[in-house]
């Protein structure tokens, strides 16, 4: 399956699917014990996964009677690609910001 970039930045348009990718980061975890880091329905959550395996973000395995997702962080190159020629703008303002602290110090 080829994942587009716009698949990526489609699926991490939504902080549910943000937050899901940040808890993954801590390694694989179970669809339930994800689903039950939210508000929301198994199956609305299960949704999300899907969107993020379709984006290549995630991959699943079936252990059993579980489902265990873990992070695949290839895809967010795509992200980093981007952001680079921006990262100009927030590295001076990172040193505004150290310099303003050293200041106070």
């Amino acid at each position: 399956m080829v994942v587009s970039e716009d698949d990526v930045f489609l699926a991490l348009a939504n902080p549910v699917r943000r937050r899901l990718l940040q808890l993954l980061t801590a390694g694989p975890r179970t669809a339930g014990d994800l689903a039950d880091q939210f508000d929301l329905s198994r199956s609305a959550v299960a949704e999300h996964l899907r969107v993020l395996r379709q984006a290549a973000l995630v991959h699943d395995e079936p252990r059993g009677r579980h489902r265990h997702y873990r992070l695949t962080a290839e895809p967010l190159t795509h992200v980093g690609d981007w952001l680079h020629p921006f990262e100009r703008f927030w590295r001076q303002r990172l040193r505004s910001l150290a310099d303003v602290a050293e200041e106070d110090q």
